[in-house]
């Protein structure tokens, strides 16, 4: 019986990986697309760093590594411990690029593809997403580790359209390199469909049917000394030094279907080639034919360096089958996993944010509930010690992590070093208006007083929110319990009967006890009717819904 559990981790890819949580030679696909300033000018990017200031691990929108000392330890590391060839190309690379964010980026980046190597299958593959800004120094990187016989592709995906740039020409491609640990790996083609172009300039001729088609050769370069040799119908293939590309029996065949086109001016048959038969355009290196996420794509998330499902979707099938496992070791959003998940594949993703966790979580049930296959996430607090020590260690991490213990979504509005009253965000819907209610949310990890029960209140009615959520890990006050009531009751219009405290406090006990949030919830079993009609108000119309 098969007790796999995909794993989401929390924490630096780098201890999960050398702290043998994946086992060596059991991964079939990585796809990576580690964080990297592309915006930043090469000024800053080269810039010497002294090395006296420790680099915090990166955070979720900071999308660089600093020189600092968790470079310096890193680089030591690769050079003392990693293999003879990557010591010396770091070496040579520090010298001539000096102690900066670039150099702090390809030491951090080799120290964890020298893991990524580790745990690969002799028949998977790598994918690793990057800026041109940094690919030349990356692919030296992956030459030394995997060896340049295993390098395959250097794709160019067209991330943008025209983008203007001063004094430049328009950077509008990602660069994605495509590495094998050997000779043998998995690779299922992928073809793309003709242009429409390309359609009408070749597949000229249509049968009464509506079939589209071209007239194609029936032989080939070359003598051969069997059947397909042979001179069919007065024609005399060898004479030509060529042969057919079927056998006789197999040309009678064909004739006798239709398939052969005999030119009525006379010459050489030849084969009808059906448009709806062939598999169009095996896929090439630049990929022009997946749109970046839009402003109004269905599944954006706001997450900056978020990538199309289209672009997952496509490496994913190329370099896997059903059943084989995904690693993501930067996942962000996690549309790895989430096309992983789509396309049944078993997965693994780590991030080291618990803002990233929480939206994957949130996006892998939005998606597939109820079908879900069940995952576990792996270095979340357990306990409430834990969830203080997470608190003490980075006040937003924690932040991010209770969010996702009552499955709300990150503040969307907020702005950085401000404090809008808005940490998350629950969408409900309980009636037939189609526009959803909210549930705001506001975290806490330090001292609470009734003024924050006062200051949320307030936060609601200026947002005109249905109701508020204090999430502390501190226990709440008297006075707090007492404010929080004084709130009253959001009942729904439709639901009479129903109602629910409109400003609830709960602390981080609590959350582990199982207790949750009180507000509308709804399940696809179609009860609005239901429920309208034991409502003396006018009848809504048909919509969906029950209220748990």
């Amino acid at each position: 019986m098969d007790t796999w559990k995909n794993q989401l981790y929390f924490g630096d890819n780098l201890d999960i990986l050398r702290g043998q949580h994946i086992p060596a030679g059991s991964v079939d696909l990585i796809y990576l697309d580690p964080p990297f300033n592309s915006n930043a000018t090469y000024n800053v990017l080269f810039a010497e760093k002294s090395g006296e200031k420790s680099a915090a691990q990166i955070t979720a929108f900071e999308d660089t590594w600093q020189w600092g000392v968790e470079a310096e330890g890193a680089y030591r590391d690769a050079v003392t411990l990693g293999p003879r060839k990557l010591a010396d190309l770091l070496q040579a690379l520090r010298s001539f690029l000096g102690q900066n964010n670039m150099m702090a980026y390809l030491t951090m980046m080799a120290v964890r593809l020298v893991e990524l190597h580790r745990v690969l299958k002799p028949t998977g593959s790598m994918y690793l997403h990057c800026d041109p800004t940094a690919s030349h120094y990356v692919k030296l990187l992956l030459d030394v580790i995997f060896s340049p016989k295993n390098f395959r592709n250097e794709i160019s995906w067209k991330r943008t359209s025209a983008h203007s740039s001063a004094k430049r020409y328009g950077p509008v491609h990602d660069v994605i390199f495509f590495y094998t640990k050997t000779d043998s790996y998995l690779w299922n083609p992928i073809h793309t469909e003709y242009a429409e172009k390309h359609i009408k300039s070749h597949y000229t001729q249509i049968d009464q049917d509506g079939r589209r088609w071209t007239a194609s050769d029936l032989t080939a370069m070359g003598i051969r000394h069997g059947s397909s040799g042979e001179k069919w119908r007065d024609f005399d293939v060898a004479a030509k030094g060529n042969h057919w590309k079927f056998t006789i029996e197999n040309l009678e065949k064909l004739d006798a279907e239709g398939r052969i086109y005999w030119p009525p001016a006379g010459g050489w048959p030849r084969y009808k080639r059906y448009l709806d038969e062939v598999k169009g355009v095996p896929l090439q290196d630049f990929w022009d034919d997946i749109p970046p996420i839009n402003a109004q794509a269905k599944e954006r998330l706001g997450y900056p360096t978020q990538k199309p499902e289209a672009l997952l979707e496509r490496i994913i099938r190329a370099s896997s089958n059903t059943g084989d496992l995904v690693l993501d070791p930067f996942c962000g959003c996690g549309t790895a996993l989430n096309v992983a998940e789509r396309l049944k594949r078993r997965w693994i993703g780590i991030d080291v944010t618990h803002l990233a966790i929480t939206l994957i979580k949130q996006r892998l049930h939005d998606s597939f509930d109820p079908d879900l296959a069940p995952f576990e996430v792996i270095g979340e607090p357990a306990d409430v010690l834990s969830a203080e020590a997470l608190a003490l260690a980075n006040r937003h991490q924690f932040e991010w992590w209770t969010l996702g213990r009552v499955a709300a979504r990150p503040a969307q509005d907020k702005k950085k070093g401000a404090d809008s009253g808005i940490d998350g965000v629950i969408h409900f819907n309980d009636d037939n208006s189609g526009k959803y209610k909210r549930v705001l949310i506001q975290v806490k990890s330090g001292g609470v007083k009734a003024g924050d029960i006062r200051d949320l209140k307030g936060v609601l009615e200026r947002e005109q929110a249905a109701i508020g959520a204090f999430l502390t890990l501190k226990p709440p006050t008297r006075p707090m319990r007492e404010e929080a009531a004084a709130a009253g009751f959001y009942e729904p219009e439709f639901f009479p009967g129903h109602r629910f405290p409109r400003l609830q406090i709960l602390t981080i006990a609590e959350l582990f006890a199982g207790k949750e949030l009180q507000y509308p919830r709804f399940a696809p079993s179609g009860t609005f009717k239901k429920a309208a009609r034991r409502h003396k108000g006018p009848s809504p119309k048909d919509q969906q819904g029950e209220l748990l």
